[in-house]
Parts: structure tokens; sequence; C-alpha cells
């Protein structure tokens, strides 16, 4: 039994539309209230700008947006996820940040040709577990490296 926890994969499950999607615990630093965004300039449209997060600048992304889902009022349940991607700090809009479980390796199939609107890049498989299916994130994917390399600029 503790060898099967060994291949267990912790993860943090959040919301975002439908759908239930995970992202590797070790990579999210902290989850966030929504607060006021400030706008920067000449971003991307997914890209909704920075916040000050104890004295650090972080770039805020909307995930709905980066999926091309359909955007949602913000509300109580939404949340930011502060994660790290390639040095970087970068916060994702969420609307809900669900829980943390440990997903067995053994359940995660690769990714199917297609899932919704979401770029099959994006993913790097999906999970069935607990009769709940989740998509797990590939975060270097959601963020091609031009974009980290811009986001660094708005960071900077």
């Amino acid at each position: 039994m503790e060898q099967e926890k060994m291949n267990d994969r912790k993860v943090i499950v959040f919301q975002l539309a439908d759908e239930e999607y995970a992202i590797p615990v070790q990579q999210v630093s902290n989850i966030e209230r929504m607060e006021p965004i400030t706008r920067v300039p000449q971003t991307d449209a997914f890209v909704k700008g920075v916040i000050n997060m104890r004295g650090v600048v972080t770039p805020i992304i909307d995930l709905r947006t980066r999926f091309n889902l359909p955007e949602k009022e913000y509300n109580n349940s939404t949340r930011i996820i502060i994660v790290h991607v390639n040095d970087l700090e970068v916060g994702l809009i969420v609307d809900a940040a669900n829980d943390v479980i440990d997903i067995p390796e053994s359940m995660i199939e690769p990714a199917p040709e297609v899932i919704g609107t979401i770029d099959v890049d994006y993913i790097e498989g999906v999970a069935k577990f607990e009769k709940r299916l989740f998509i797990l994130l590939n975060l270097q994917k959601v963020l091609s490296l031009d974009e980290i390399d811009e986001l660094k600029k708005v960071e900077g």
C-alpha cells in the first residue's frame, strides 16, 4: 500500500466552466481570492494585468480567455492560483479552486485528440478518479516560452 502512495500525483483541482482541471501541487505557491488587477496595455487578451502580491508584481492570466471559453463575471468563488512556470510566478484566474487530491498515476491516461474547446497541446492527460474526470494541464504549454518572455517584461 505504501508503494502505491509513492505513485500518486498530488494535484490542486479547480473549476473552469463545467470542467475540473488539475495542476501539480508543487507548481502552486498559493491560492488567493479575487482582487483588483492593474491592466497592462499592449498585452495578449488573456493577460488581465498584474497584481502586487506581497511586494511582488505578478502577471495575471484569465484561463477562461486563454482557453477560448465564454467570459463569466467574477464572484465569491473566483480564485487566483499563483503558480511557478519556468522561473516566473503567474496568477491564473479560475472559477473556483475545489480541493487537493492524490490521483494514482495508473488512473492518468494520455489526452484524447479533442477535449471541448481546449487546445489539446495544453493537456498532459486526463484522469477518471472517484466518479470525476480531471483534465491535467501542462502549465509549460499553457504559457509558451514567447508568452513567458512577454510576461517577464510585464513583471519586470
